[in-house]
């Protein structure tokens, strides 16, 4: 079941769902928009095929970098971002992060995959930001790029996993 605005908003106010920082003008039908924060990552050009393992780490192929105003986001790039929103979804809930229907009709795919956010989490997002379209778009910290849908869960869960604190 999916949450409406009222049901996240209730949420919010018994303590259930923490969003730090918090906009409660973010919150809109049936989700809550995200900001990207100013910190990116952006691939190396790598001149070897890359093997995909468990053990693959990303950070090894990327640089970190802090944005200063903006970044361009060339076509046919994929960059790294992160939410400035620190999530926090108690055992019964769990999400789902989308792009925002504006930004994709630009060419812009704000998470193009792994969208699920798991019940129990507390961390800030990755974005995985792909620019599909013909033209240069420049991404602007704090700009309201994602949003998360919220689902209740049947039964309780909470992830423990490799991306349990979330970092770009």
């Amino acid at each position: 079941m999916i949450l409406t605005g009222n049901e996240i908003l209730k949420e919010i106010r018994k303590g259930n769902i923490k969003i730090k920082p918090f906009n409660e003008k973010a919150i809109g039908p049936a989700s809550i928009d995200l900001t990207i924060d100013n910190k990116i990552r952006v691939f190396k050009n790598i001149d070897k095929a890359l093997k995909v393992t468990e053990r693959g780490d990303y950070k090894q192929i990327t640089v970190l970098k802090k944005i200063d105003g903006k970044f361009v986001i060339k076509p046919g790039q994929l960059i790294l971002g992160i939410t400035k929103e620190k999530i926090t979804l108690p055992a019964n809930i769990c999400g789902w992060l989308y792009s925002r229907s504006r930004f994709s009709r630009l060419g812009l795919m704000v998470h193009i995959t792994a969208p699920f956010v798991q019940p129990g989490v507390s961390n800030k997002q990755v974005l995985e930001i792909y620019n599909a379209g013909p033209n240069d778009l420049i991404l602007v910290p704090g700009e309201r790029l994602c949003q998360l849908i919220l689902q209740r869960c049947e039964g309780s869960a909470k992830y423990s996993g490799k991306f349990k604190n979330q970092e770009l």
